[in-house]
């Protein structure tokens, strides 16, 4: 049968399927999985009315994207383990409820709860007025709907369930992005791959900005778990999280007012030049990696946000294109890559899950092998030309 493609939605058709399954008991079989599925739905009610879920699932590991989102991934498992946080932001949130200006520019937060959101695409981390433009935390694109979905189901060899989203971020007189969003899983295994190509579909260049906030709860996180991240250097990003860099890759137990700490990273990478980061929890029976193509994404951020559960306790693994600082210093910093009229900027990404101890320790001696013996620099404190607080100073 070779592939078969499905179009979700195409909004320049006018077509869009509400509710749509396909599993095993169909026509269509992957021999790497007798349970593999894939099913379509809008969420109706409240703030959620009108966001498509869909949900891939190659039998042991499973996520749900949110193309309403900008191709976001809600949550998902693996085998008996959770891929999620605990947001305060119990469900998704509809990109017409959320005002990014709200709370003077973080509004962005009024719809943040996905296990991965990107960042971008004209600007990310915090609000300010940069040359006088206004800019809110994060940017636009994890609030821009898909508007061409379509599913690819491949059952050459094991079998391939392929999601891609097409997202555009544009404006009258500013930067034109498109995002293509691309979701692939095997029939039967524990990765999942990421591919993006953002075009500048625009007539004048265009400085990109991009990262990919990942984050993380239960129970890949609790007190006493770790994250191995392979790395040349390392600091703390203001003088709150210098006070814990001595503990920089251990995480408390849930802490209720725990103000929250951010470090990054120059990668370490093998001859591919990508590179891994792994979160697991105390007694590494639960692992999550993420590998990166360093090339594309050659900085790295960790997010620990260890507060109670009722306020999210969650930590962030964050490839990115440059560093979530003000989009200004960031342009000083030369950190922003300008894409050209009809240039593609592409980036990839695989999560790799494991839920035993042979599986952790696979994980973290990968990550461990990339430093060639060589443990990386530990700045103690913020560090000139990566924080805007080192060169305050």
């Amino acid at each position: 049968m070779a592939e078969q493609v499905f179009v979700l939605t195409d909004s320049d058709a006018s077509t869009h399927l509400d509710e749509f399954t396909l599993d095993a008991s169909t026509e269509i079989s992957l021999a790497g999985s007798s349970d593999w599925s894939v099913r379509v739905r809008t969420l109706k009610g409240g703030e959620s009315h009108g966001v498509c879920v869909v949900e891939l699932c190659n039998g042991p590991l499973s996520l749900s994207i949110l193309p309403t989102r900008g191709m976001s991934v809600w949550k998902g498992h693996y085998r008996e383990l959770p891929l999620e946080w605990k947001s305060p932001v119990p469900r998704p949130v509809h990109p017409a409820f959320v005002n990014l200006h709200d709370r003077n520019g973080l509004g962005w937060l009024n719809g943040f709860n996905e296990l991965m959101v990107r960042c971008g695409l004209t600007f990310n981390g915090p609000p300010g007025n940069d040359e006088g433009t206004d800019v809110t935390l994060h940017g636009r694109i994890g609030n821009l709907p898909a508007h061409r979905v379509t599913l690819r189901i491949d059952d050459t060899g094991p079998g391939t369930l392929t999601l891609t989203g097409i997202v555009d971020e544009t404006t009258m007189f500013g930067p034109c992005f498109r995002l293509t969003s691309t979701v692939k899983m095997t029939a039967g295994s524990n990765t999942v791959e990421f591919q993006d190509e953002i075009t500048n579909i625009g007539g004048a260049a265009a400085p990109l900005s991009l990262l990919y906030h990942i984050n993380i709860g239960h129970p890949f996180l609790d007190g006493g778990g770790r994250n191995v991240v392979a790395c040349r250097e390392l600091a703390p990003r203001d003088p709150r999280a210098a006070e814990g860099v001595s503990t920089h890759n251990i995480y408390e137990p849930p802490t209720p007012g725990f103000a929250e700490q951010a470090y990054y990273y120059k990668p370490a990478v093998d001859e591919r030049g990508w590179s891994t980061a792994v979160l697991h929890n105390a007694v590494a029976d639960a692992g999550f990696a993420v590998h990166y193509d360093a090339s594309q994404l050659p900085w790295f951020v960790v997010w620990k946000n260890t507060m109670s559960l009722a306020e999210g306790y969650v930590t962030g693994l964050e490839p990115a294109v440059n560093l979530p600082n003000f989009r200004g210093y960031e342009r000083q910093q030369d950190r922003l890559p300008v894409i050209a009229p009809g240039e593609v900027y592409r980036t990839a990404m695989t999560w790799d899950l494991a839920d035993d101890t042979a599986g952790v320790a696979r994980q973290c001696r990968h990550a461990q092998q990339l430093q060639h013996g060589r443990p990386p620099v530990v700045h103690p404190l913020p560090h000139p030309g990566w924080s805007p607080s080192a060169d305050a100073k």
